[in-house]
């Protein structure tokens, strides 16, 4: 059961954090990026569509656990991350995508897993922002966060003062409840008792004790803090509280987060934009609702992007009026 309910877990912890084939990718001029920090150099794309003057920039944020700046991650490659800056340089917009703190070529920068806390990820991408911001290349600066990157990237956009958010395949639910979600129904009785005593400690702010070993991937020790600081930054309050446009980017086969988290958060933000994308799943893909090619479609780096998604975003960004500065 341990195994079973790790796999799980972990699959959707690690996530949860327009279509271009592979020669329109190659195209996209990159160079590296990079971001510096008291605790070290986090490492970034840029991709600088071509032109004279200053052009819009995007501070694409990815999802979490190890999900890289291309979208990727130790157990899966899609690009999927990577797809949607080319498609934005096609549309010509540059965009800036990095690694999380712990995450490929940031690793060094992340401290003791105990130590690490959700405030850390707002903290980077409100600098991202800055620095953007300060860069005379670029004009407007919006934030596209990705599935927990979207909950990054609303406070550190209000902070920073970005030009408008995007929030792909973000949540509604706080992540205590998502957790709950995604464990109904397979864990015994006993198991589910321990784990709603757990989540109850962490959502009021105190570390749990007596973690069950078939619960100790997620809910260990020195993981507990971090959980305890991304449960208290909810959703709903962040993105009510956003002064800029938005727009919110939900797909009909996401496995993931449902069509109805992006009905609630745009209830919150009732000015916002609302794109669903028909047949787009969690990694911005066109799968339908199976599930053997939906696992199949987190690691096939072939499939494109799902259609609409690049026009929804592309619109969007042309849309916003002029910077205010």
């Amino acid at each position: 059961m341990q195994q079973s309910i790790a796999a799980h877990v972990v699959r959707w912890w690690l996530l949860l954090s327009l279509a271009l084939a592979g020669p329109v990718l190659a195209q996209v001029r990159e160079q590296p990026v990079s971001l510096s920090t008291p605790t070290g150099s986090i490492a970034g794309t840029l991709a600088l569509p071509p032109g004279a003057g200053k052009v819009p920039v995007v501070l694409i944020i990815a999802g979490s656990g190890p999900t890289d700046r291309d979208g990727n991650n130790p157990m899966m490659r899609n690009d999927s991350l990577r797809m949607v800056a080319a498609a934005l340089d096609d549309a010509g917009f540059a965009s800036v995508r990095y690694d999380k703190r712990g995450v490929g070529a940031s690793f060094a920068v992340a401290p003791d897993e105990s130590a690490l806390r959700f405030d850390a990820y707002v903290d980077d991408a409100a600098a991202w922002i800055a620095q953007l911001k300060a860069d005379p290349r670029f004009g407007r600066v919006a934030v596209l966060g990705h599935s927990e990157g979207a909950l990054i990237g609303m406070p550190a956009a209000r902070r920073a003062g970005a030009d408008a958010y995007v929030s792909v395949a973000g949540i509604a639910d706080g992540v205590g409840t998502i957790l709950r979600r995604q464990l109904a129904g397979k864990l015994t009785p006993e198991l589910a008792a321990a784990n709603e005593r757990i989540l109850a400690s962490l959502e009021g702010g105190a570390a749990a004790a007596a973690v069950p070993a078939p619960l100790a991937g997620l809910y260990r020790p020195s993981v507990q803090p971090y959980l305890i600081s991304a449960m208290r930054y909810k959703p709903l309050e962040q993105m009510a509280a956003l002064r800029i446009p938005v727009l919110i980017v939900q797909g009909t086969t996401d496995i993931q987060v449902g069509v109805d988290q992006a009905q609630m958060l745009k209830a919150a933000r009732p000015d916002a934009v609302l794109a669903i994308v028909p047949g787009m799943n969690h990694v911005l893909k066109a799968v339908p609702a199976d599930q053997a090619r939906q696992l199949a479609s987190y690691n096939d780096p072939a499939l494109p992007l799902a259609p609409q998604l690049a026009d929804a975003i592309a619109g969007f960004l042309r849309g916003l009026p002029a910077p205010q500065r």
